[in-house]
């Protein structure tokens, strides 16, 4: 059985659900996504956090604020997900 410290290992296809994380793990968990993402090319990432509260999606945005390969952020139109998941932006890293 595993640990709660072990490793979780999840797929870098360019969509990264928070629903199954602890919110402590979010500051940590996005940029290190972020840069897994960048590594393998991918520039469009969609981070899925919930609509809920609302808090979770402010935590995103403040780490997304931050994080220098940012170019734009914002909510999904359509049936995405709306204001449950924030599509981003990165530029390619040189």
């Amino acid at each position: 059985m595993p640990e709660d410290d072990d490793p979780v290992e999840i797929p870098i296809d360019g969509t990264l659900d928070l629903h199954t994380f602890s919110p402590k793990d979010v500051h940590d968990l996005v940029p290190d996504y972020l840069d897994e993402c960048l590594a393998r090319g991918i520039t469009q990432v969609r981070i899925v956090h919930g609509k809920g509260t609302g808090t979770l999606r402010r935590m995103v945005h403040s780490i997304l604020d931050r994080y220098p390969h940012v170019i734009s952020y914002g909510h999904e139109d359509g049936s995405g997900g709306s204001w449950g998941a924030t599509v981003v932006q990165l530029a390619k890293k040189p």
